[in-house]
């Protein structure tokens, strides 16, 4: 590996796979071999289960050129996602760039408090706030038929790349332009639901190189969204209504006690995957 990529060839699919492996691990990718099937898959257009029926077969000079650009973006910190430029979200694939935050499995626990939450209601209208990839509106699309589904956010650029997902995946999907911070767009909305840039700014510094340097800072840390999004709700939700919310680990007692304060009841909080207290929801009395 040379400069992040292959050295002069022939180099088979096994050589390529265990130098860009070894490349990574050097500069730090916690997935070093992960991201190096994903990467040499893209380059040969193979499944990741093709590079292992095919082991020593020779990548062509083409196939060479497009794994070492792949190998080199990785290895300066590129996240993943951005290089493959499309990322699983529930049953959804979505195409992600540097315009929006990636959609993570926490935020899938998200989208399973909110099918609860709307379990039931014949034709219920949801807001999702901070939509950025559109990943949580889309799914709950998907997977509630029947609900209308708006996606705001003050970002164009993360608004072009949602309207660009509801495009591929088919799914009917309103998108639009709106400042949190000027309260929520007028429902009543029997179901908000958000992912709101919830990061402490004093706390950047210290995320990977991956979150810290390439994915969009208005989206991980604004001051205040967290609670500008709940007092939105209040206003916006009607009676009934259910707001539902992912929130930063030990953030979610304030944001439970908020809730309580602004007249939501049945509140509670649901742990990710890695078992952190994560989402906190309310039903508004």
């Amino acid at each position: 590996m040379t400069n992040g990529g292959p050295t002069e060839g022939p180099r088979t699919i096994a050589e390529v796979l265990r130098l860009s492996t070894d490349h990574l691990a050097a500069r730090g990718s916690a997935t070093p071999r992960l991201d190096a099937e994903r990467l040499i898959a893209k380059a040969t257009g193979l499944e990741r289960i093709g590079l292992y029926l095919e082991p020593e077969r020779p990548l062509n000079r083409a196939e060479l050129d497009v794994a070492r650009d792949l190998v080199a973006r990785r290895a300066r910190r590129e996240p993943l996602q951005y290089i493959l430029g499309e990322w699983g979200f529930r049953r959804l694939t979505l195409r992600v760039d540097s315009r929006a935050l990636i959609p993570r499995p926490e935020t899938e626990v998200l989208v399973d408090r909110a099918l609860v939450l709307l379990a039931g209601l014949p034709q219920p209208r949801v807001l999702d706030v901070g939509t950025g990839t559109g990943a949580i509106a889309l799914s709950i699309a998907d997977e509630c038929p029947s609900a209308t589904v708006v996606g705001i956010d003050i970002s164009s650029d993360a608004l072009a790349l949602a309207s660009e997902n509801g495009v591929a995946t088919g799914l009917s999907v309103e998108f639009f332009q709106h400042d949190l911070f000027q309260g929520l767009p007028p429902g009543p909305w029997d179901l908000v639901v958000s992912n709101p840039p919830y990061v402490d700014e004093a706390d950047l510094g210290s995320l990977e190189p991956e979150v810290r340097d390439w994915e969009p800072h208005g989206a991980l840390s604004t001051a205040g969204a967290v609670e500008a999004v709940v007092r939105g709700a209040a206003g916006a939700l009607s009676s009934g209504g259910a707001l539902v919310l992912e929130v930063g680990a030990g953030q979610t007692a304030t944001t439970a006690a908020l809730l309580g304060h602004l007249r939501f009841g049945d509140i509670r909080v649901t742990r990710d995957l890695a078992g952190i207290d994560r989402v906190v929801e309310g039903v508004l009395t």
